[in-house]
């Protein structure tokens, strides 16, 4: 059986949302209703944001790539982060890890592609918002990326880390950032929009939504993960490597 490895603890509320999604999805993918196989790697948060903060991004590798490296020896055969912000580095991570490397934003740039949405919004932590990330795969597809204003932008990261890292989701806060996400639409005609931050859809599951459609990257991220886990399932080892969605080329 197929083994994902999960680097979580960014936060933990969004780091059990991947579990939980993960084995529903895959359950109700095998007639056999079978359980994946999980590792799950939970990093220290405050350590890592205070990397995310620093100066440049070298430590920041150096302090990712050995989790990675961790879950490859426990046995997994790809891995993902449980989170948008590590995907500054990403690329650099992908390079080096002893193990592929599944991309939230590539997965969330086919989807929006998939969806025929080609001008989106992004919510997430300032370091995604102001990432730069976003913006250059889904450009490699066509599609545009625009954020908040400034003050939006700070509300929006402000909420994320008072909040929703904490797993404190509350009716105020999931109004306020409709009304950022109807301000983007109204100034920049945005389609859609990201949620970029893997602890945003919790804000947004089952409760008012935005008169744009929302791209729960959490929910995509983890259906890319399951359609890899079934085709590395069923393909010879030699095909493993070849079956993990293809990157989306710079």
């Amino acid at each position: 059986m197929t083994t994902v490895g999960i680097v979580g603890g960014i936060a933990p509320a969004s780091s059990m949302d991947y579990y939980r999604l993960l084995i529903d999805r895959y359950r109700a993918a095998r007639p056999d209703g079978s359980y994946p196989s999980i590792l799950l790697n939970s990093i220290d948060l405050q350590r890592f944001l205070t990397l995310v903060e620093g100066p440049d991004r070298g430590p920041l590798i150096e302090y990712l790539l050995p989790e990675v490296g961790r879950l490859a020896r426990a046995g997994a055969d790809f891995a993902l982060f449980a989170s948008n912000t590590p995907h500054l580095v990403f690329d650099e991570l992908a390079a080096r890890s002893p193990i592929p490397l599944l991309s939230i934003v590539e997965a969330t740039a086919r989807a929006a592609q998939a969806r025929g949405l080609r001008h989106l919004g992004l919510l997430g932590a300032r370091f995604t918002m102001d990432g730069g990330f976003y913006p250059a795969v889904f450009g490699r597809l066509g599609l545009t990326v625009s954020t908040p204003s400034a003050e939006d932008r700070e509300y929006v990261h402000d909420r994320y880390f008072a909040e929703l890292v904490k797993g404190i989701f509350l009716p105020a806060t999931r109004l306020g950032m409709l009304a950022v996400i109807e301000r983007l639409q109204r100034q920049t005609g945005i389609e859609g929009v990201i949620l970029g931050g893997t602890e945003l859809p919790l804000l947004f599951r089952g409760g008012e939504e935005s008169g744009v459609p929302m791209l729960d990257t959490t929910i995509i991220h983890v259906e890319s993960a399951v359609a890899a886990l079934l085709a590395w399932d069923s393909a010879r080892p030699a095909d493993l490597q070849s079956n993990m969605n293809p990157r989306i080329a710079s």
